[in-house]
């Protein structure tokens, strides 16, 4: 079962997006609270699983308009994660939590 951590839904998610924000092995271990080894063995499991699924799509975060990304840039600092992984994160929080309606407000522009 997939342990959530710092807001990814899985240790593995973690480890794969601070990874590919250019964390070393040692940071992330310590971000996460995890060893090194287990970081290790996290990044083995994800390409041994990618390997048996080549249909595999990373998400990725689109294109948005500059001035959003740049509202977004002081967020994303505060949390020490790209403006990429911000909105990840955001855009999975809102699915998973089932906050569309809750974010848009827009119920009146839907109809019954």
């Amino acid at each position: 079962m997939a342990k959530e951590t710092l807001g990814y839904q899985s240790r593995t998610a973690a480890v794969l997006a601070f990874r590919k924000e250019g964390l070393s092995a040692e940071r992330i271990a310590e971000r996460i609270g995890i060893d090194v080894k287990t970081v290790s063995a996290l990044e083995c499991s994800a390409r041994r699983w990618r390997e048996k699924a080549p249909n595999f799509v990373r998400p990725s975060a689109g294109s948005f308009p500059i001035g959003v990304r740049e509202r977004l840039r002081p967020h994303a600092r505060a949390r020490d994660i790209s403006v990429d992984t911000l909105i990840r994160r955001l855009v999975e929080t809102v699915a998973f939590g089932n906050l569309v309606d809750a974010v848009l407000d827009d119920a009146e522009e839907l109809g019954p």
